[in-house]
């Protein structure tokens, strides 16, 4: 299984769209087993190709801080999960995800700045 997180400066980034890279952390037995870097293309990330690039990567949950509700949309209609109101490290994130601890916060973000 692959998850995937917005960061920026080694932390969960606060904003799906407006990330610096995707932390892509592989599961393998119920353990973090690898860790990879994907760089965003220039844009926002709903209006970008990032969710299916992510799709073909195999990724199935995304961590988030938040993000828009385009972006949730995209991202479950590729069958990805999300799960937002996260901060922090992100391997400490998929941790708490992996012990059953992370709930979906629901809040979706309005400012799309640059976006819309």
């Amino acid at each position: 299984m692959k998850i995937a997180l917005p960061s920026r400066n080694g932390l969960i980034d606060g904003h799906f769209g407006h990330c610096e890279y995707f932390t892509i952390i592989t599961v393998e037995d119920g353990k973090i087993s690898k860790e990879d870097k994907l760089d965003p293309p220039e844009g926002c990330g709903c209006k970008s190709n990032v969710v299916p690039v992510m799709a073909e990567m195999g990724v199935e949950v995304m961590l988030a801080g938040n993000m828009g509700g385009g972006a949730v949309n995209m991202l479950n209609s590729h069958g990805i999960q999300v799960f937002r109101g996260l901060s922090g490290v992100p391997k400490d994130a998929v941790d708490q995800w992996l012990a059953g601890h992370i709930k979906d916060s629901g809040d979706s973000c309005s400012d799309h700045e640059g976006c819309h």
